[in-house]
């Protein structure tokens, strides 16, 4: 039976469908922008429970996770047992709802970097995590690096599915992921109104309020307060935009179109 992408999502206008990038893209780009996920292994110690662990990783070329694992943690004798894991890795969001924020779990083999490549792999983590030089080379610390074999995103309510393990590792990060959080700080905090318009033109007609929760090359996302409801929507942009300069501009010109009616 198909896996459906949709799951108690609340009813909403129908509306032609909007383009985003694949659920395998903004996986990429949710791992890209992660520092830490949660890391379940198959306890040792109660056989036939995961066992779960908070694990910083750098993702590398193709997605995958790399980790520091020390030979002492829990962790690392579970996975010398049996190197079937899982990482589930969470949007940071402020928001109340965490089950509103997009994650993914990524479920594979995690298998210590062969010593050819731990130079590089040693390069990749200390870049995202510059604390760990204080310990990387001690003689019971290693490399380790999931391949994933299977990959679930989701996307916040409505928006789930399976990702084929060669999709997720051909992809790639949204081009605006590394500001993203910057865009929407500003857009929310300097444009509300702007936003509102947005909607509005959008057929949102008794839109009140509107919060930017998302943005890619492609569109953008609205939390929309009409009265007592709260519910979504995307826009897209009338181009593809590829990094925050582009943004501002295509968004401009949606403003002044919105103003205007044309």
């Amino acid at each position: 039976m198909a896996s459906s992408r949709q799951h108690a999502a609340p009813s909403t206008p129908e509306r032609a469908p909007v383009p985003e990038p694949t659920l395998a893209e903004r996986g990429r780009t949710l791992v890209q922008l992660g520092r830490i996920g949660t890391l379940s292994t198959h306890s040792r110690k109660q056989p036939g429970f995961p066992f779960g662990s908070v694990m910083p990783y750098a993702p590398d070329e193709q997605g995958r996770p790399i980790f520091l694992v020390s030979n002492m943690a829990m962790h690392t004798q579970n996975l010398k047992a049996d190197a079937r894991a899982s990482l589930l890795v969470m949007q940071e969001s402020g928001e109340a709802d965490p089950l509103g924020a997009a994650r993914i779990t990524l479920v594979g083999e995690v298998l210590p970097v062969p010593e050819t490549e731990t130079g590089a792999a040693r390069e990749l983590y200390l870049s995202r995590h510059e604390n760990a030089r204080y310990w990387v080379d001690f003689d019971d610390f290693g490399f380790r690096r999931m391949q994933p074999a299977d990959v679930y995103f989701i996307g916040g309510f409505g928006v789930m599915g399976w990702v084929a393990a060669d999709e997720y590792a051909s992809s790639q990060p949204d081009p605006l992921a590394a500001d993203s959080a910057g865009i929407l700080r500003h857009m929310n905090e300097d444009h509300g109104e702007a936003l509102v318009l947005l909607a509005r033109a959008a057929g949102e007609t008794g839109v009140e309020a509107a919060t930017m929760t998302a943005i890619d090359r492609l569109g953008f996302h609205l939390r929309l307060r009409s009265g007592e409801r709260v519910h979504g929507l995307r826009i897209a942009f009338p181009r593809e935009v590829l990094d925050s300069g582009e943004v501002r501009t295509v968004l401009v010109g949606m403003v002044r179109a919105a103003r205007t009616g044309r």
